[in-house]
């Protein structure tokens, strides 16, 4: 973990620049730090972007967009972490889109979930590849 997930709707961005932010946000979620420990480790780091093609945004108006994220980490980070963190992902999607902020109906929105270890399943290589 983390598992930042984004959602948008169609009439935002192409793939290609959503990729772009999907990168930038993933040197952010490594670059977040405590002290001088890694707050996520990268082999847990997952950035993805789901493209909505049905939607409806406020009253409907066709030029309004969306852009949700969100940060799904395990437990355990105190407040302060969280709130570090989510400020700089938040910054970096809100610097992403500042033209069509300032040009169109634009609703840019995150959230960050914490869940236990308990319910949850993984088989991961990735943590000890980036070892090496």
């Amino acid at each position: 973990m983390p598992h930042l997930t984004l959602e948008y709707s169609a009439n935002l961005a192409d793939e290609e620049r959503i990729g772009e932010l999907c990168n930038k946000l993933a040197r952010c979620l490594d670059a977040q730090r405590d002290g001088e420990q890694r707050v996520f480790p990268p082999g847990g780091i997952r950035v993805r972007a789901l493209r909505c093609h049905a939607y409806c945004i406020a009253d409907g108006r066709p030029d309004a967009a969306f852009l949700h994220a969100n940060l799904k980490i395990g437990m355990g980070r105190s407040p302060q972490i969280r709130q570090a963190a989510g400020d700089a992902l938040f910054a970096l999607i809100k610097e992403d889109f500042t033209d069509e902020f300032a040009t169109r109906g634009l609703a840019l929105s995150m959230e960050i979930n914490e869940f236990s270890e308990a319910g949850t399943w993984k088989h991961n290589n990735l943590h000890a590849r980036l070892k090496t």
